[in-house]
């Protein structure tokens, strides 16, 4: 089953499209992080303003690597070292759809360790947004049974896997990192 939703998912990314998945957080919103027009309509899901930068997920260091300009050194082991899902915001993305970054330039990437979401990146070969599945001001859904039928209904692919997890998953931690390595707190 995990193969074929993975399958399914990027087939709708791929074409442009908008899915709800599980994610090593709390369920997520995802499109193409490069495809302008399926980020475009992410934002027009959560109803939130496009100024308020999203992030991604990728599989892994090196997919990282392609899509920031410079990644202080500190950063990889800030990354080991993270007990629970890091969410860090590097100043120079490249390579990713304009409307996802942050105004000035920055964009918040993870690198996902969970089953589905780590596949779903390492098979689409791209970084993928991941933004919680509720509309933008209300509380973030933390199971699937918690997601709005408005959500569901609005994006083209609803992901079969693991919707019966109750555990209750919170967001990640957020840390911004210039590229010299100095670092701020953003969320704990």
């Amino acid at each position: 089953m995990l193969q074929d939703e993975v399958k399914k998912a990027v087939e709708v990314m791929r074409q442009g499209g908008v899915i709800l998945y599980p994610t090593d957080t709390v369920w997520g919103i995802g499109c193409d992080a490069t495809n302008p027009e399926a980020v475009k309509r992410v934002y027009e899901i959560k109803r939130r303003d496009d100024s308020k930068a999203l992030i991604c997920l990728v599989d892994s260091d090196a997919r990282l690597s392609r899509y920031v300009r410079n990644v202080a050194d500190v950063t990889w082991d800030m990354i080991e070292m993270a007990e629970k899902p890091l969410t860090i915001i590097f100043d120079q993305a490249i390579g990713l759809a304009p409307n996802l970054l942050a105004e000035d330039g920055s964009i918040g990437m993870r690198i996902t360790k969970e089953t589905f979401s780590k596949e779903l990146c390492f098979r689409f070969q791209k970084p993928i947004v991941s933004t919680s599945a509720n509309i933008s001001g209300e509380p973030t859904a933390r199971t699937f049974d918690e997601i709005s039928d408005e959500i569901k209904n609005a994006v083209d692919y609803v992901v079969k896997y693991n919707r019966q997890c109750k555990e209750k998953h919170k967001p990640s931690s957020i840390i911004k990192i210039d590229a010299s390595g100095k670092f701020q707190i953003i969320r704990e």
